[in-house]
C-alpha cells in the first residue's frame, strides 16, 4: 500500500507494508529528483601534503548520488532517524567507539550517527597536521590539533543533537556531520540511497531525513506485526 503526501513543497511517498518475516524494521530509499548539484573540485594547493595524496583532483562530498533512473538519483549521506515514537527509556550505550578518520585531507565518513555518551574516536591517517573543531549547539565543543602520528582523540557528546558540524580550521574544505541520539534507531544512506532501521516494536513513528543541502523531510510510518517502509524524495538543493 502506498500513501502520497506533501511535506512543504516536496512529495513524500509512504509505502506501508506488513510482514511477520521481518518484524521490527523500517526501511526505504532516499532519492533526489532533477539535476543534482555537481561535485566541486577542492583546491588543496595550500597544503602540498594534502594535494599529493590525490592522483586526480579531489571532489567535495556535499551531494553524492548513485546511478538512478530518469530524473531520480539515489542520494547518499542522508541521516535518517526515528524522531518520535521510540519508547522513552534508557537505551544501553554501545561499548564500541565510532571511528572518524582524517584521510586524504577529508573526514571519513562525511556523515555519521552515534548515541549520546558513546565514544567518538578521531584518527589522523594523514602525513599532515589537522585541527578538529566541533560546532555543537547543545553539547560542549572541542577544538584540538592532531599532528602526524598522534594518538586518536577520544570524545563524547552527552546530549541529543541533530546535526553537529565538525570542521578543520587548517583545511577549510574539511567538514563532516554527526547525528547524536538518545536511542539506536538511525541510519546513513550510501550511494544506493537505501537505509534500514532495525529493532523497533509495533507502533507509529515519525521518521526524519536530513541532508546538508536540502530541506529536512519527515514522514509517519506504522509498524503493525511487520515492517514499515518510507521513501523520501528530495528536490532543489540549496546553493552552497
Amino acid at each position: 500500500m502506498k500513501i502520497f503526501a506533501f511535506t512543504g513543497s516536496a512529495l513524500v511517498v509512504l509505502a506501508i507494508t506488513m510482514s511477520t518475516a521481518d518484524a521490527g524494521k523500517i526501511s526505504g530509499k532516499v532519492t533526489f529528483k532533477g539535476k543534482p548539484r555537481p561535485a566541486k573540485t577542492i583546491k588543496m594547493s595550500a597544503d602540498v601534503a594534502c594535494e599529493v595524496m590525490h592522483t586526480a583532483p579531489a571532489k567535495d562530498e556535499k551531494m553524492i548520488v548513485g546511478t538512478g533512473t530518469g530524473e531520480l538519483h539515489p542520494l547518499a549521506n542522508v541521516f535518517v532517524y526515528v524522531k518520535s515514537g521510540a519508547p522513552q527509556k534508557d537505551y544501553p550505550v554501545p561499548d564500541k567507539a565510532i571511528v572518524l578518520d582524517q584521510k586524504g585531507c577529508k573526514y571519513v565518513p562525511h556523515v555519521l550517527g552515534m548515541m549520546a555518551g558513546q565514544k567518538l574516536e578521531i584518527k589522523n591517517s594523514d602525513k599532515t597536521t589537522h585541527n578538529v573543531h566541533s560546532q555543537a549547539k547543545r553539547n560542549a565543543n572541542f577544538n584540538n590539533g592532531q599532528t602526524v602520528g598522534a594518538p586518536a582523540l577520544s570524545k563524547t557528546f552527552d546530549k541529543e543533537e541533530v546535526m553537529i558540524k565538525v570542521k578543520c580550521d587548517m583545511h577549510p574544505w574539511m567538514t563532516c556531520y554527526v547525528g547524536v541520539l538518545n536511542h539506536p534507531f538511525f541510519a546513513v544512506t550510501g550511494e544506493d540511497g537505501a537505509f534500514s532501521i532495525d529493532g523497533l516494536d509495533d507502533g507509529e513513528y515519525e521518521v526524519e531525513a536530513w541532508h546538508e543541502l536540502v530541506k529536512i523531510q519527515t514522514a509517519k510510518v506504522t509498524i503493525a506485526g511487520g515492517t514499515g517502509t518510507v521513501d523520501f524524495e528530495f528536490t532543489k538543493p540549496k546553493k552552497k
